[in-house]
């Protein structure tokens, strides 16, 4: 009965191309995908709520302290287990496959992404994960994108398009929060989009906001109700949480990948990794119970006027009015969340980096204005802090600070702490770019020498294959050759430069017509001149396996034209200048969404 529904729609979707325009298509189809991406959120988020309110129900009731671990665990378990029977052994995680697909796989992202990421992370996190579940909201919005233009035949530009408007629905529904939406799509991962293209970007995550706000629990969303008028005497204190939230942000991102990269290099079978990893995540969270889930409740929590709430049914509960206790408590726990987070998706569970970053982002900012009003160095509002902190921690991770501005602008009910979301976000990513390149997402692509930043030249030359500029037809010449040699391959080719090599194919130099112009009209000279008296040293040479940033960083250092490459330490060909901008100016073309 639902497949006959959804052929239905299809034909009346299809039926709808072939009468509108293509750009009246593509603003139809970012409505639809604002819709199929704000069902999945809320999908996801319902049922993660769900798991956490019969946890705290149960743990209420009962007194069970220790069932918020044992979730965890299984939840972690049955993650691998759909992976390894139902997803062929194997998902991939995090943004950076979506910049990845858009770059090097023409925005083709496969369709098991449309569902695996909900049923992954809605186990893993809905059952206590220490994770977020906007990064496979996200990845699920750019499959939808991306499915529904292979769908209907869409090209490549507007494959790209489509996906921008599921991950902007995606983070929208999931904080109805349309400008942040806008904002995530083009900031962290469509860095080449034209100003045309915002329109169905926007109605997309308009639309997802929409379906989100009518269908979805409000009390789910992470939003805040409290807020305090801002003071601008307090702008030191700003500053301050500002280089804090940058520090914190790099310290988070570095362990995380540490715990990431231990698990990877465990040789267990994936179930005991799974038990051994989850085990180690329950440990933590019976001891901070506030690291179950996505954390939402207890960033709320903490922004109200009583966060001793956040000691109860834990092993500090006797100490809840004791603000020192709960001052380090906080404290503790924002430290160790990164292993909770690195824990959680190292050992096979599926999730993100975006609600650990919230959440951190709030007990630091609590913490330290907290401490600064206890130790009598001023009054600050404390609740203020708490919400901006987390402005400072996402811009500081996802190199992402007008994401991070408006979206605690927008679900904080308001634009009153603009000033120093704008203090802290700047500051947060300055100090985290000059000591981590990449965010958190790209830093796994650079590795594998694809990395993808807001720069927009290294972005192009990464996607290029050096592969399909080396022209290896080129005429060679041996040392001991004369001049005539070469004055006749010059008269009956187009080539003006030649490499000379010897029998084993070593390249010895390289000849340029205009280095020898004057000789050739001397015929003495020509025919008594050898090869070897006018080769030159290349001013580069060119390994096969260079990228492209590296060829063209060669070309504009040597300022030639011709640069001979070398595979295997032996002559194979060579790479022109004016071939290379050629490929680069197509690819900028393909690339620039319109």
């Amino acid at each position: 009965m639902l497949k006959k529904y959804f052929r239905k729609l299809e034909s009346i979707i299809a039926l709808a191309q072939s009468i509108l325009t293509p750009k009246q298509f593509i603003f139809l189809s970012s409505v639809l995908v604002g819709i199929s991406c704000a069902l999945a959120v809320i999908v996801l988020k319902t049922f993660a709520h769900s798991v956490f309110s019969f946890a705290t129900y149960i743990n209420g009731i009962l007194k069970i302290s220790f069932i918020n671990s044992i979730l965890p665990i299984i939840g972690i378990l049955l993650t691998v287990f759909v992976v390894k029977k139902v997803l062929n052994g194997s998902i991939q995680k995090g943004t950076s496959q979506i910049l990845y697909a858009v770059a090097k796989k023409a925005s083709i992202i496969p369709k098991k992404q449309m569902y695996a990421q909900i049923v992954t992370s809605s186990l893993t996190v809905g059952l206590g994960g220490s994770a977020g579940l906007e990064s496979p909201i996200v990845i699920t919005g750019a499959a939808f994108g991306s499915n529904y233009a292979q769908n209907y035949k869409l090209p490549y530009k507007d494959r790209t398009l489509l996906i921008g408007c599921g991950v902007a629905a995606g983070i929208s529904a999931a904080f109805n929060a349309p400008i942040a939406g806008v904002l995530f799509a083009i900031e962290v991962l469509l860095v080449d989009v034209s100003i045309s293209a915002f329109t169905p970007i926007m109605i997309s995550a308009a639309t997802g906001a929409l379906v989100s706000a009518i269908l979805l629990d409000e009390t789910i969303l992470l939003s805040f109700k409290t807020q305090q008028t801002f003071d601008y005497h307090n702008i030191p204190f700003y500053i301050i949480l500002g280089v804090l939230t940058g520090l914190v942000a790099i310290y988070y991102a570095r362990n995380f990948q540490k715990t990431e990269h231990y698990f990877s290099h465990l040789k267990m079978s994936p179930y005991k990794k799974a038990l051994f990893g989850a085990s180690l995540l329950a440990l933590l969270i019976f001891i901070f119970p506030t690291l179950f889930g996505e954390g939402y409740e207890s960033i709320k929590t903490l922004s109200e006027s009583d966060p001793g709430k956040l000691l109860e049914n834990t092993l500090f509960s006797r100490y809840q009015n004791n603000s020192w206790v709960l001052l380090i408590f906080v404290g503790l726990t924002m430290m160790v969340k990164v292993f909770a987070s690195g824990l959680t998706l190292g050992s096979g569970g599926n999730g993100g980096n975006f609600a650990p970053a919230l959440f951190l982002g709030s007990y630091l900012g609590y913490f330290f204005s907290k401490l600064v009003n206890m130790t009598g160095l001023a009054n600050l509002p404390v609740s203020n802090f708490t919400m901006v902190g987390m402005a400072g921690i996402l811009s500081g991770l996802f190199h992402a600070p007008l994401t991070a501005i408006f979206l605690i602008a927008e679900i904080t009910g308001g634009y009153g702490l603009m000033i120093p979301l704008m203090i802290i976000s700047s500051i947060s990513f300055a100090i985290s770019k000059r000591f981590e390149k990449h965010s958190l997402d790209v830093k796994g692509l650079a590795k594998k020498g694809h990395a993808f930043t807001s720069n927009k030249d290294s972005n192009i030359l990464s996607t290029l294959d050096i592969d399909t500029i080396i022209q290896t037809d080129y005429l060679t010449v041996a040392p001991e050759e004369s001049l005539s040699k070469l004055v006749d391959l010059i008269s009956h080719s187009n080539q003006v430069v030649f490499a000379v090599i010897n029998n084993e194919k070593d390249l010895l130099g390289i000849v340029h017509f205009n280095d020898i112009r004057e000789i050739i009209f001397n015929s003495y000279r020509v025919k008594y001149t050898l090869i070897k008296d006018v080769m030159k040293t290349p001013p580069a040479t060119i390994y096969s396996y260079d990228n492209m940033e590296i060829v063209m960083s060669k070309f504009e250092k040597s300022k030639s034209a011709f640069i001979p490459v070398l595979r295997n330490d032996k002559y194979f060909g060579f790479i022109s200048k004016s071939i290379a901008l050629e490929a680069y100016r197509t690819k900028l073309r393909s690339m620039t969404i319109e």
